[in-house]
């Protein structure tokens, strides 16, 4: 049977630094959940806003996966690999820090807030040498599907990173009833619901409600609105 973790929108941590505020539905900084570290692979789930002009100074990482999706404005972008970039809502960014990198990221409006996901994964392979990517994904416009957009396969739909995870985003019409099949047998399945109300294997979720499901190959999901959800495949055991 089919296991669940609930994590609903007003139990994440909130960090209010002026310029930032982050809704972090595991633990991250100053907010600290023990039971609430990560759901297998995936370490960091952050909901962030950055006030116009403002953003996070050069600072370094390593041995991690990081996916930047932006949702509304953008996001200027700098590292020690020498990349710099903008990234918009309808793209997606992923770095592998590997041995290590240092890099900033600024919004990029001088007015409007910037609003984007910053997720970062337990890399499969440890101490590879850094690698950035930034595509614009295909499928923003499809309805009622899932839109893969992120996976471990170089030559497949999305971006790629090291560790066996699959990224699909979804834009659901009301009503609309659909079955994911998980990729890899162990992997679970950590849904963030963006905007509407969707229910998962019955269980009913609100806008920035996220649940875990696992010990289960596939799961139905209903959209009770119309509603828009990431859905993240990762290893449990990594």
């Amino acid at each position: 049977m089919a296991q669940t973790v609930l994590h609903k929108a007003n139990t994440r941590g909130v960090a209010d630094h002026g310029w930032l505020k982050s809704y972090q539905s595991f633990s991250f900084a100053g907010y600290y959940n023990p039971e609430r570290i990560n759901f297998g692979a995936l370490r960091v789930l952050n909901d962030d806003i950055v006030t116009g002009g403002m953003g996070f100074g050069e600072h370094p990482h390593d041995n991690m996966e990081i996916i930047s999706i932006p949702l509304e404005g953008n996001l200027q972008h700098k590292d020690s690999m020498g990349n710099t970039a903008t990234i918009k809502a309808g793209e997606i960014q992923v770095m592998s820090a590997g041995t290590g990198i240092y890099h900033s990221e600024y919004n990029a409006d001088p007015e409007n807030p910037a609003k984007f996901l910053q997720i970062w994964l337990f890399p499969n392979k440890r101490n590879v040498t850094p690698r950035y990517d930034q595509i614009l994904l295909n499928g923003n416009d499809v309805k009622d599907e899932f839109v893969q957009i992120l996976s471990p396969n170089e030559d497949d739909a999305g971006v790629w990173i090291y560790q066996d995870a699959w990224f699909n985003m979804a834009k659901f019409n009301a009503g609309i009833n659909k079955t994911y099949t998980l990729n890899k047998e162990g992997n679970g399945v950590y849904i963030f619901v963006l905007k509407g109300e969707v229910e998962v294997n019955g269980e009913k979720l609100e806008t920035r409600d996220g649940l875990g499901i696992w010990e289960t190959a596939s799961f139905e999901v209903k959209a009770d609105t119309d509603a828009e959800f990431l859905l993240m495949e990762v290893p449990m055991k990594f």
